[in-house]
């Protein structure tokens, strides 16, 4: 104890103290004699007072394991947690039904798909890709070997301009060359598969967030520069213009780790308020 810092000496000699104390003024106290705690020396005094005091110690807070959106329970768990942290977006939950997070195509149809669809309108979109699954045989033959081997005719033909051609080729060629795989598309944490999705040509910020939200059902996805996402938390949160890309991660923390469910109800809040002015 000789080697203990003044402030340990004091914190153990008060604590002996109290204890012998309440002992001697209890006439039905426990026979069982009291033995003061062992105190080891510590690296430092506030380490050993930390020791004593436990109430004192730091919260430590544990991150949150999260789960595709796809797994049992794991929507309920979002669902509740954005209804818990955020009052504005707990009303637009209550008044829409859930959404369902199911895909059952491969992450290579669905990259193929996603380039095919850029910049038509849907009719326009969904009728070239249904000449396109013809071209490759159906979808189980949009595989990169297949879409390597079509030539830009081919795909010109289909009314796939010379450009898409371009960006499937890119993205065949980088599955043939291990750069890129189903199985570690799936495996790849958010950040690193942003990287090497959007080194394929004609895939962008916003084609990653919509296949990480709705092929990988990814929990915790902002498309940031999705102006419907944009203009929900303008009318959720009341605000005078539709916020910045960069203003967005602040005005939507209070959704992590779920912000993907949070951005599906603001597309739906945006058409919930359409079609109200509509009917106004």
């Amino acid at each position: 104890m000789n080697n203990l810092s003044p402030d340990i000496k004091l914190s153990a000699a008060a604590a002996a103290s109290a204890a012998a104390a309440t002992a001697a003024s209890s006439s039905t106290s426990s026979k069982i004699p009291f033995r003061s705690k062992k105190i080891r020396k510590s690296s430092s005094p506030s380490s050993a007072i930390e020791a004593i005091e436990p109430s004192k110690k730091p919260r430590i807070l544990l991150p949150v394991i999260t789960h595709p959106l796809s797994t049992p329970g794991e929507l309920d768990s979002a669902l509740l947690h954005l209804t818990t942290a955020d009052s504005h977006l707990a009303g637009v939950i209550k008044s829409h039904d859930p959404p369902s997070f199911q895909n059952p195509n491969t992450p290579f149809l669905s990259l193929s798909r996603s380039i095919l669809y850029q910049q038509l309108a849907t009719k326009a979109a969904a009728s070239i890709y249904t000449r396109f699954l013809s071209l490759c045989g159906g979808e189980d033959s949009v595989v990169p070997d297949i879409i390597a081997a079509l030539t830009p005719h081919q795909l010109r033909q289909i009314g796939i301009s010379a450009r898409k051609a371009s960006y499937l080729h890119d993205l065949a060629s980088k599955y043939q060359s291990g750069f890129l795989s189903d199985s570690a598309i799936i495996a790849m944490d958010d950040d690193a598969l942003f990287s090497k999705l959007t080194s394929v040509k004609g895939i962008g910020p916003w084609t990653v967030h919509m296949f990480m939200i709705f092929t990988l059902h990814r929990p915790d996805v902002l498309p940031i520069g999705d102006l419907g996402v944009r203009r929900g938390v303008q009318i959720l949160l009341g605000l005078n213009k539709i916020p910045l890309p960069a203003e967005m991660d602040e005005l939507c923390q209070p959704w992590r780790p779920y912000r993907s469910a949070g951005a599906w109800y603001m597309w739906r809040l945006v058409e919930s308020n359409g079609k109200a002015r509509v009917a106004s």
